[in-house]
């Protein structure tokens, strides 16, 4: 199979798509937020005719209100690629998620839940509990890799500490495939991509963003789907508080930090070939690397 990641807007979905064509591939959707219904403006999910006649997996499978659940994302998305490849197609996996991404090629278990303790560390995070100082004393490696203001995630690590009573970041061991992946990293000019999040951000409003986000019935109670980029901002100017181009700035800035997470994550693997999105013999390389 072959995996193409990269930030956000380097072109990864028009060389899927460019490669499904040369390879007769099928593209199993690896960008956690374009598992959710109707979230298609801001996530920049291909459209149909966008997607050229390619077989597309994964995505619109999650309702707004569910939170994301990464281990559920790993038992689907291994059955479409043993689907794909047990029809002779080449799987291609394909997006930005990094945790995700690496759900599906490497062999690991996530930790259990418990809705109980879920429940209650929610509850301190949402009294003002210094939950991110706690969880700095008992797993300082997973604080350090977890944003102050990413709540879920910190409630998540608490929560796995406490269910295995060991760290957080001993529940993710080192990796070990369990497909055989050829991996090509996207990626472009700091300035250039900089430019292209920039006008990404001015076309969603152009098509009706703020439509979609009043359209999505339930989003504010869905505690993953209503924090993604340019949701959360949606939400607060349609709530009055920010303007448009307060909420559009905002996004774009947003955007450029989790760009930087994006690069951090993806580069720390050297299996993976990097490629330059405005190549102009971008695809023909990405077939050198692949076959």
């Amino acid at each position: 199979m072959v995996t193409v990641v990269g930030p956000t807007a380097a072109g990864k979905s028009a060389l899927s798509i460019a490669l499904a064509h040369e390879t007769g591939g099928e593209v199993v959707n690896a960008d956690s937020m374009q598992l959710y219904r109707g979230m298609d403006i801001g996530t920049a999910k291909l459209s149909v005719a966008e997607r050229d006649g390619v077989p597309h997996h994964l995505l619109d499978i999650w309702d707004v209100t569910e939170p994301a659940a990464v281990a559920e994302y790993q038992r689907l998305a291994r059955a479409a690629i043993d689907d794909i490849l047990g029809r002779g197609k080449v799987p291609l996996l394909v997006g930005g998620s990094g945790l995700y991404v690496r759900a599906v090629l490497e062999d690991f278990e996530f930790p259990g839940t418990d809705p109980a303790i879920r429940a209650r560390l929610e509850a301190e995070l949402a009294a003002g509990a210094p939950l991110y100082a706690l969880l700095t004393e008992k797993d300082p490696v997973a604080a350090a890799k977890i944003l102050p203001s990413n709540g879920r995630r910190i409630v998540r690590a608490l929560e796995v500490i406490e269910l295995t009573g060991q760290p957080f970041t001993a529940s993710l061991p080192d990796p070990a495939p369990v497909y055989d992946s050829v991996q090509i990293g996207v990626d472009r000019d700091t300035a250039a991509l900089d430019e292209r999040i920039a006008l990404r951000v001015d076309l969603m409003w152009e098509a009706g963003l703020i439509k979609e986000v009043q359209g999505l019935t339930g989003i504010r109670d869905g505690r993953t789907a209503s924090r993604a980029l340019g949701y959360q901002q949606a939400l607060a100017q349609i709530d009055g508080e920010l303007t448009e181009d307060q909420a559009k700035d905002d996004t774009v800035r947003g955007t450029r930090r989790f760009v930087r997470r994006q690069r951090s994550w993806f580069r720390r693997d050297p299996s993976t070939t990097w490629l330059d999105g405005a190549s102009p013999t971008l695809v023909a390389d990405a077939l050198t690397v692949a076959r």
